[in-house]
């Protein structure tokens, strides 16, 4: 089949290089010149795992390509996907829609036909519905050459594992309008089947709901994976005054199949351009649907999130006392391992925290160096792990990279000055790095 993805940021593009993997011929779509250029040349312009081999596979092979040209998007095909930015509104906890809304604005008036337009953007509950009049209102101002229906069908990717959870998704989601005197019956599930033809007979859960539905199962998924998180962060605050192991009891609740142990990592609590915004953005839709009391407990969930970055800033003034002209490292740029996303990252606000606290601070991160520094250009980033460590009073754990988790405290005792981890994800062998000498501060364990 052959089909559109407009929008190639971290969901376009996957999507785009995935669906093509999957056999269909695939056009991208953007507004950015160089971004474009780069996929077009096989340059993947963010860093995600196993996405550039799958990227170049398919653009060799013929069935995938690259444009800024609406015109020719619609051209090339009557199956849409957009796959734009939902980012927070400034001053607000609200989404900002433009951008799906220009992608309505710029496609529909060159179509002819029918298509049908497929969300994947994180979208507040209404969008779909109000995206459907906008596009009625153009096809009837352009002469009615086209039929468009819009339909839903939200990602559940994780940075990190993007091209698994696109090809072989745990779960495929479309929202679909009613049939109406105006618009007969979708066509949207019939479509889609053919597009999910290969994850469907591998037997993928497929539901079908009605527009709103599928909208608000995205953002209360995040919400829900948002308050486990901060659920054992809060206990975490209980376990350090009480001289409890956050890290035991959750294994101990973890058993129970009703809980569960994933997302039950106490630490540095989550970051990215999903959660945060889109738990505030769940806030704010309530509100504006009358809703106004039933989501004001994430409130405090946004909340414990933000007090753990403070809580690592704490344990370092304890230990260091004052923290002007203090040698410190961090150890992570993105939010979370496997990415170069610095969005909301918890590891550089800390970094940022301490900077603007008088510390000297060196960041180091395996993939987020250069997104880190076009945010914060001022902090001092390392050339490598040793470079990092070299001279430090202080080193953090932030980012639970896999070459952080290994690392040899012996090796890393000859380059600091003095032997002090905070572990802010809670990921290294306590008992290990002790006897090699270091101290060991822990969200959620007590200090020994």
């Amino acid at each position: 089949m052959q089909m559109t993805v407009i929008g190639t940021g971290y969901l376009g593009a996957t999507h785009a290089a995935c669906m093509a993997e999957l056999g269909h011929e695939v056009l991208g779509v953007d507004v950015d010149e160089s971004k474009i250029e780069a996929l077009k040349n096989s340059k993947v312009p963010f860093y995600e795992p196993g996405l550039p081999e799958v990227l170049e596979r398919n653009i060799d092979a013929g069935r995938l390509d690259f444009t800024t040209d609406y015109a020719e998007a619609a051209a090339f095909a009557n199956v849409h996907f957009i796959g734009v930015g939902t980012p927070q509104q400034r001053g607000s906890y609200a989404a900002d829609t433009r951008y799906v809304e220009a992608v309505i604005d710029a496609l529909v008036p060159k179509l002819e036909g029918k298509h049908l337009i497929l969300g994947k953007s994180t979208v507040p509950v209404g969008t779909a519905a109000a995206l459907q009049e906008r596009a009625d209102r153009i096809v009837a101002e352009n002469g009615n050459k086209a039929s468009v229906e819009i339909a839903w069908n939200p990602e559940f990717l994780r940075e990190g594992y993007a091209v698994k959870d696109t090809i072989e998704p745990d779960r495929i989601v479309l929202g679909v309008r009613g049939a109406s005197a105006t618009h007969g019956d979708s066509r949207a599930e019939e479509i889609a089947r053919d597009i999910y033809a290969t994850p469907l007979s591998h037997d993928t859960p497929f539901i079908v709901t009605d527009l709103q539905t599928a909208e608000l199962v995205k953002v209360s998924a995040n919400a829900f994976l948002a308050t486990k998180i901060s659920f054992i962060n809060a206990v975490s605050e209980v376990c350090e005054n009480v001289g409890a192991d956050v890290t035991q009891l959750a294994d101990a609740i973890g058993y129970d199949d009703r809980i569960g142990r994933k997302f039950l990592g106490a630490g540095l609590g989550f970051g990215g351009g999903c959660l945060p915004k889109d738990i505030r953005a769940f806030i704010a839709r309530a509100g504006e649907v009358g809703a106004d009391q039933a989501l004001t407990f994430l409130r405090e969930v946004d909340a414990i999130n933000m007090r753990r970055r403070q809580r690592v800033i704490d344990l370092a003034r304890e230990e260091l006392g004052s923290l002007i002209g203090r040698n410190i490292t961090v150890l992570g740029a993105a939010f979370k391992p496997n990415s170069d996303d610095v969005r909301d990252s918890p590891a550089l606000a800390v970094a940022d925290q301490l900077n603007v606290a008088g510390a000297s601070v060196r960041v180091y991160d395996p993939q987020g160096m250069d997104n880190a520094r076009k945010v914060n250009p001022t902090l001092d980033y390392a050339v490598g792990l040793e470079d990092a460590l070299n001279g430090a009073e202080l080193v953090i754990l932030a980012t639970e990279w896999n070459e952080f988790k290994q690392m040899e405290p012996k090796w890393a005792a000859q380059f600091v000055d003095k032997q002090l981890l905070i572990d802010g994800r809670n990921v290294v062998d306590v008992d290990t790095w002790r006897d090699a000498g270091w101290q060991i501060r822990a969200l959620g364990r007590a200090a020994s």
